[in-house]
């Protein structure tokens, strides 16, 4: 069971795919087991901590007892609001769901995610090293990667979680963070992965804080350890990682700015015209601005 310093109920984990959304996970994982008195870090492929992904085909199936694949993906996501209630009033305490969902609504107006969230983190990353990072991870090249990221009615490429999807549309980059941000349903943090890289003690701590998860400062840096990009990639290499798909590792670098030296000015510019308002206001400098 989880600490309990983590508040009861339902947190939504929000990203584009390839933003650091798994990272985070592992972080608060880290956080609970050692507020509970863990001595070493959680198992990548075992987190402790209770969570569920928003678009599990099993899931879905088991607590619906509706095969998804008899279902149109309105017909699923009109149905979805009513599971996750169910999911946050069966969760004996905190409950995180991972979702990269663009923010949805039914087509009677109701938030895919329904109403029984309490909250939302949403991890937005440079979309430049999103390319590049979602290439590796889906055995595909920069090219591909930059028109999904640029299509409104892009979908998840490669093969499926190991899980099984149900039908997804992602969208494109800059529409999937706005959409998320500007909602009004529920309150939001937003986390720049460049900022959690750059000082993880202390953005996790301020997430932690909108969360109103109390944790002492010696706990939130044991966790900060126990998450380490080297030890990730120590366990990805010693027993392989579930949620890799392609042939690089999961975690592979864990930095940020590896678009520089790697996408050609070409790419660089066609992301930066698609993406621009965002990217400013998200601070993020373009290579190319006008």
């Amino acid at each position: 069971m989880a600490a309990p310093a983590f508040p009861r109920g339902l947190v939504w984990l929000a990203s584009y795919p390839k933003s650091g959304n798994t990272w985070l996970r592992i972080l608060l994982a880290n956080l609970s087991a050692v507020l509970e008195g863990a001595r070493t870090g959680q198992d990548i492929n075992a987190l402790t901590l209770p969570m569920e992904v928003a678009n599990h085909r099993d899931l879905f199936l088991d607590d619906t007892l509706l095969d998804p694949t008899l279902l149109t993906a309105a017909e699923i996501n009109g149905l979805r609001p009513d599971l996750y209630a169910y999911w946050a009033a069966q969760a004996p305490g905190p409950l995180f769901v991972k979702s990269h969902d663009p923010y949805l609504h039914t087509t009677r107006g109701r938030p895919v995610v329904g109403s029984a969230g309490r909250a939302a983190v949403y991890v937005v990353r440079d979309p430049r090293d999103v390319v590049i990072s979602y290439a590796h991870h889906s055995n595909s090249t920069a090219d591909a990667m930059i028109t999904m990221l640029t299509d409104p009615a892009a979908a998840p490429p490669g093969p499926e979680a190991p899980f099984g999807r149900l039908p997804q549309r992602l969208g494109g980059w800059a529409d999937h963070v706005t959409g998320w941000l500007d909602q009004r349903d529920l309150p939001v943090h937003l986390v720049r992965y460049e900022d959690l890289l750059a000082d993880t003690p202390g953005e996790f701590t301020r997430l932690l804080a909108f969360l109103g998860i109390a944790a002492p400062a010696a706990a939130v840096r044991q966790a900060v350890e126990f998450s380490a990009f080297r030890r990730l990639q120590q366990q990805e290499q010693a027993g392989d990682f579930i949620e890799r798909h392609g042939d690089s590792p999961f975690f592979r670098q864990g930095k940020a700015g590896g678009w520089r030296g790697t996408l050609t000015p070409a790419q660089i510019i066609a992301i930066e015209t698609a993406t621009a308002p965002v990217m400013d206001r998200l601070g993020y400098t373009r290579e190319y601005p006008p």
